[in-house]
């Protein structure tokens, strides 16, 4: 470990942070370019194959970045797809980002870091930043944006310049260090250890925008929320989400150790999918499969709260996604922000035309909502569902959990820091929420191991 690494993890002031030298090189999580063709022709993509753990150049810091050293990480389910070189290797966006100029040349590297999401300490801050400081303790928000295009004053995420942190973009929070926009800053809950705190932003921002934002589906008291995959990451998060939103929660997941655990967190209905049926990463669903399934599913649920889903969340894609346009009401909404068992997505156009349904793609969230998410999790109306930590130079083995499913919740990471548990500041607030609900996922998988 560097010395700026040891000043940091031992808790050093702004002013002794500043004196020490920042490393030339520095740890980080990592595909390489001449890797993109090992997987073609296999049928398992083992992640463990492409990532590395290793020693890379640290980058120049642009005006509007700092440097963050990042005590720890998550994994998102976009480092399965980088680790995979699919549905194209990520290089292509590194390049098409060096394409722009200036600063963001640095990008194109024969490694690319990998992480999207990071909780750490600001160890520097360009010429250009005003509102954080050296020393200062934040979260990470995966959403870099072009401050200098009109769209991004409307909504961050409608800028053609938009990409996502350490997966469209190089130098991604699995590291040691990592280089961020200033605008990506958010202080870092005081009552959360560093690895709870890194794994909430990614998933908790994208789900508060697709069911809470004015610009997802707009959620209210009393609607009926299905939720696919309801025990993952985005799932676990959007299930609080409905139920603090006053929301009737829906869940769906694929065993009797998932639907315990989404008992535990007080979802109104636990649907065991294999118990009725429902297929799942088999190929695509024929047109009859869905019609079947979605009846069945449908007769579940109006069983159980007597009536249609109002919403529909759906970050499977390919498997469930004609059902979702199936099973929802009459004018329901079904948004999408993801396709992790594939991109190519059938449904009866009957059912969505005839019913005045609406399909809304919805992407990450900007600055504004991802504050009010974190916020959220601030007042500890919102909870980490962290279900299990490793070592970053175990990352290979927690990337290949989450690409197999095996994992409920968030999968974290330690960077810098030592050891779980760390970097809780306020433990007042903390024994007020209760440990439990804190740590809830990590109860429950230590109860199933």
């Amino acid at each position: 470990m560097d010395s700026l690494a040891e000043a940091v993890v031992s808790g050093a002031t702004p002013e002794e942070l500043a004196r020490e030298k920042v490393p030339a090189h520095y740890t980080a999580a990592h595909i390489r370019a001449e890797d993109t063709e090992m997987f073609k022709g296999v049928t398992d993509k083992d992640v463990r194959k492409s990532l590395r753990i290793g020693a890379v150049p640290m980058p120049e810091l642009a005006p509007d970045e700092v440097l963050v050293a990042v005590m720890a990480s998550a994994i998102n389910y976009n480092t399965v797809w980088s680790a995979t070189f699919e549905p194209l290797p990520t290089f292509n966006f590194l390049k098409r980002l060096a394409a722009t100029g200036g600063f963001a040349t640095r990008h194109d590297q024969p490694f690319h870091v990998l992480g999207s999401d990071g909780s750490g300490v600001i160890v520097r801050a360009g010429a250009g930043v005003r509102r954080w400081r050296i020393g200062d303790r934040v979260v990470l928000n995966p959403v870099q944006v072009d401050d200098q295009e009109p769209a991004t004053h409307a909504d961050g995420m409608l800028g053609t310049e938009q990409r996502a942190w350490g997966f469209e973009t190089n130098f991604g929070g699995l590291a040691h260090y990592t280089v961020v926009r200033a605008s990506q800053l958010l202080p870092k809950p005081a009552h959360l250890t560093w690895e709870e705190a890194a794994s909430i932003p990614l998933c908790a921002g994208t789900a508060y925008r697709m069911l809470a934002s004015d610009r997802g589906a707009r959620m209210k008291q009393g609607d009926v929320v299905l939720i696919w995959g309801a025990t993952g990451g985005l799932g676990a998060f959007a299930v609080q989400l409905v139920k603090n939103g006053g929301g009737i929660a829906v869940g769906v997941v694929s065993s009797e150790a998932k639907a315990r655990v989404l008992r535990d967190m007080g979802c109104d209905v636990v649907i065991n999918r294999t118990e009725i049926g429902l297929g799942h990463n088999d190929g695509p669903p024929t047109p009859q499969d869905i019609i079947e399934q979605g009846k069945r599913l449908g007769r579940v649920i109006r069983r159980e709260v007597g009536e249609d889903p109002h919403i529909v969340f759906d970050n499977n894609g390919r498997a469930t996604f004609g059902i979702s346009v199936f099973v929802a009401r009459r004018g329901g909404t079904i948004i999408t922000c993801g396709s992790s068992t594939g991109y190519q997505h059938q449904y009866d156009n009957r059912y969505l035309w005839m019913n005045l349904k609406r399909i809304i793609g919805s992407h990450a969230a900007n600055y504004q909502e991802q504050a009010e998410c974190n916020r959220l999790v601030q007042l500890g109306h919102l909870n980490p569902v962290l279900s299990s930590v490793f070592p970053l130079d175990e990352v290979a083995e927690a990337t290949r959990l989450v690409q197999l499913n095996r994992h409920h919740g968030k999968v974290g990471v330690l960077s810098l820091a030592p050891e779980p548990g760390l970097g809780v500041t306020d433990p007042a607030l903390r024994a007020r929420i209760g440990e439990e609900r804190l740590s809830r996922m990590r109860l429950e998988a230590s109860v199933a191991a």
